[in-house]
């Protein structure tokens, strides 16, 4: 439970100009490199997806996974609740995400290292207790870093204060595994802000993880 619990808080976007948000969806590839024995790379990516698409509107934003254990993930802005869904889960589990038990030591910036899904790159490295985390952005992707200033889970906000955009790749290291998700496609549109809304009808839970 311990390597679950850590894997969801890091799992962890209409126009493209620089100071006006994006709006639309993010297509992800992910993959795995286990430190843990007892998981393999494999068993990794079959749990918590290969691909991941990303939806964001606003302070909203909506993962939807292939794993065969994470199912989506569910910001809600209003109460400050990160939803997960899972598959042996009727009920969609939710983290306050102002509770961080991570902490960023360090924090360094390199500019125009490299390009992703057509976007020059700059590079935020942080220096976390639990590990790396690297991430890669591009300022054309901006994200309004006040909308998320409470999401403190994940060192969401600490990336989002210093890149300001969100990111087209990110891996994180810890003991557990690395984690490498790279975007492959990048797609502007509207979405409604139902789109957000909990499905009807579905119980919550506090999250154990």
């Amino acid at each position: 439970m311990k390597n679950l619990a850590l894997a969801l808080s890091l799992i962890l976007w209409a126009t493209l100009t620089f100071g006006q948000n994006f709006e639309g969806k993010i297509v992800y590839n992910n993959t795995f490199k286990s430190k843990n024995p007892k998981v393999t790379d494999q068993q990794w990516a079959l749990m918590m997806g290969s691909k991941q698409d990303y939806y964001i509107k606003g302070g909203a934003y909506k993962t939807v996974s292939n794993g065969t254990l994470m199912q989506w993930q569910l910001y809600v802005n209003s109460e400050n609740k990160l939803y997960n869904k899972l598959s042996n889960s009727e009920a969609a589990l939710w983290n306050d995400v102002s509770v961080n038990k991570d902490a960023v030591l360090k924090a360094e910036i390199r500019k125009g290292v490299t390009e992703i899904a057509g976007y020059k790159c700059d590079e935020l490295v942080l220096t976390c207790k639990s590990g790396i985390q690297k991430y890669y952005f591009s300022p054309k992707i901006h994200a309004d870093k006040n909308l998320y200033s409470k999401h403190k889970l994940g060192n969401w906000y600490d990336y989002l204060s210093k890149a300001n955009a969100l990111p087209l790749k990110v891996i994180i290291s810890n003991d557990q595994f690395e984690w490498e998700e790279s975007a492959i496609e990048v797609q502007p549109m509207i979405l409604d802000r139902h789109f957000f809304d909990l499905p009807e009808g579905i119980k919550t839970a506090p999250s154990p993880y």
